[in-house]
C-alpha cells in the first residue's frame, strides 16, 4: 500500500488545476507547469483536495502512486513559492558572472566556461563565488545545477571546484604526507 498516494493533496486558493487527456496543469501566482500523467494513474478533485487514484495494485503501480503524487505536489509548491539551488564555487581565481542569458565561468582552465541559461530559469550571483539558481521546476532546476556543478566538480585534495552549499567534501592526504617526508 503507497503510504504516500493515499495522502490527500491540498489545493492552496490560488492554484487551479485541470486535468485534460492524460496530462495535469498547474497554474499558481508564479506561473504554469504540466506534466503528462501516466495511464496507469487517475486524479480526482474534490472540495479543494486533490486525490491519486492508480488501476491496479501491482508493485510498478504502487510506486507510480506515489511518485506522481509527490511530482504534483513539488508542482503546486513550485508555482506557489518556487525553488532554489545555491552553489559555491572554490578555487582561487573561480570566479562567475551572468551575462544576458549566459553564464560565465572562470574555472582554472585555458578558456572560460560558459553556461546557456534555459528558460523559465533564473540565475543570481550575489558574489562572484556564489550561484543561485531560481525557478518554479523542481526537477529543471535540479538537473540545472547539477550541469554546472559538472563542469568542475570538488577535487578530493584541495576541495577546489563547484559544489553544493553545505555540501562535505572528504578530503584526501596528499602524496608528501602519506609518505611522511
Amino acid at each position: 500500500m503507497s503510504r504516500i498516494g493515499n495522502k490527500l493533496v491540498e489545493i492552496p486558493k490560488d492554484v487551479k488545476i485541470e486535468i485534460k487527456d492524460g496530462v495535469v496543469c498547474v497554474e499558481g501566482p508564479k506561473g504554469k507547469l504540466t506534466r503528462k500523467l501516466s495511464d496507469r494513474i487517475s486524479l480526482e478533485i474534490k472540495d479543494g483536495q486533490l486525490l491519486v487514484k492508480r488501476v491496479a495494485d501491482t508493485k510498478i503501480d504502487k510506486s507510480l502512486h506515489g511518485l506522481f503524487r509527490a511530482l504534483i505536489v513539488n508542482m503546486i509548491v513550485g508555482v506557489t513559492q518556487g525553488y532554489l539551488k545555491e552553489l559555491e564555487i572554490q578555487g582561487v581565481g573561480f570566479k562567475a558572472a551572468v551575462v544576458g542569458d549566459k553564464l560565465n565561468m572562470a574555472l582554472g582552465f585555458s578558456h572560460p566556461v560558459n553556461y546557456l541559461i534555459p528558460a523559465n530559469i533564473k540565475i543570481e550571483t550575489p558574489k562572484p563565488t556564489q550561484l543561485v539558481i531560481k525557478g518554479i521546476d523542481k526537477e529543471l532546476i535540479g538537473k540545472v545545477a547539477t550541469e554546472i556543478r559538472a563542469f568542475h566538480p570538488p577535487e578530493p585534495y584541495k576541495g577546489k571546484g563547484i559544489r553544493f552549499v553545505g555540501e562535505h567534501v572528504k578530503k584526501k592526504v596528499g602524496k608528501a604526507q602519506a609518505t611522511g617526508k
